[in-house]
């Protein structure tokens, strides 16, 4: 099992950039880059907020998603897609227009969902009814619902495998999806890692990489389900990216903190621990760029039977890090 080993300080490649404002109130979940079209797509309460990130300006919202968790994207088809937990929907949208055309009864509680490009289909994983929904992006018909084993989380795909893994996150296991036949075809065990949430994939090389609950950042062979690696990590971690240009792989945590890891063959190694702020957990990377973007606000005092302290209103923002070159 390969081992971390921290860069130097004058080796560290990341660094703050600035903050992006975002008015309103409400939490967050989820975001997702086109670096093509150059817009950020940010869940925030009960809608979507899109920004220009060629100028970072807000440009429009996406109303009328309760709950809203992930937003997938089909760019060749001028379609978006919402998952609405609240709903137990998704919101398909126009990309160009930003306006709701319909939505798709899914199971219930529908979080994590992708664009699967082989076979132009749509997944939105279901949390409390431990399934996927899978989704014909083109027509917006539902082709399959898929049993799962456990409670999905995160989710990524490989096209060219015609695969789509998914952590379930309550039985500490990496669902693999045949995405021909709409089943599931292995459940690979992820100890030493404990109920991974984020996923990120390097196609390239046959790698995932998860986050978990116990504080590390584990690297899984797609080919076998090996793990491979894993390195230390923050506490609260929620999301994962990898960014295929410079290899390196990303773990955002509720801690303030985001690791980052170089990934070379069978070994990962941390290269920095970028401080970041209180509840910035999820993340988007725009690999055109090489940025990083994480939402977070600024809490209150803690609040005595509440699991987490309030958010102060109007404090919402997106905090922008990137590497030497921008």
């Amino acid at each position: 099992m390969a081992l971390a080993v921290v860069a130097s300080r004058a080796d560290e490649p990341y660094h703050f950039i600035k903050e992006i404002p975002i008015t309103g109130v409400g939490g967050w979940d989820y975001l997702t880059v086109d670096a093509s079209a150059q817009r950020l797509y940010v869940s925030h309460g009960t809608e979507v907020v899109v920004i220009d990130v060629s100028n970072d300006l807000v440009v429009g919202e996406i109303t009328n998603t309760p709950g809203v968790h992930g937003i997938a994207l089909y760019p060749d088809g001028n379609r978006g897609f919402i998952s609405d937990g609240r709903a137990n929907h998704v919101s398909i949208f126009d990309l160009k227009t930003l306006n709701t055309v319909s939505t798709v009864d899914t199971g219930t509680n529908p979080d994590a969902i992708l664009f699967e490009p082989s076979q132009k289909e749509v997944y939105a994983f279901n949390g409390r009814s431990k399934s996927t929904t899978v989704i014909a992006a083109d027509s917006g018909a539902v082709v399959a619902t898929i049993p799962l084993d456990g409670k999905p989380e995160f989710a990524q795909a490989d096209p060219a495998a015609g695969l789509v893994f998914d952590n379930l996150e309550d039985k500490s296991e990496v669902a693999v999806i045949d995405v021909k036949t709409h089943s599931v075809t292995n459940n690979w065990p992820i100890a030493p890692g404990e109920s991974a949430s984020g996923m990120a994939i390097d196609t390239q090389n046959h790698r995932i990489f998860i986050g978990c609950d116990n504080q590390m950042m584990e690297m899984l062979d797609t080919t076998t389900g090996k793990v491979l690696a894993n390195v230390p990590i923050g506490e609260g971690v929620d999301a994962n990216a990898f960014d295929p240009g410079t290899k390196f792989a990303f773990a955002s945590c509720g801690d303030g903190t985001t690791t980052i890891a170089h990934e070379d063959g069978d070994k990962l190694t941390v290269v920095q621990t970028l401080k970041t702020e209180r509840g910035a957990r999820t993340m988007a990377l725009d690999t055109a760029t090489h940025k990083i973007y994480l939402p977070t606000a600024k809490f209150g005092p803690p609040v005595e039977g509440q699991r987490r302290p309030p958010m102060i209103p109007g404090t919402f923002n997106i905090l922008v890090y990137g590497t030497g070159q921008n």
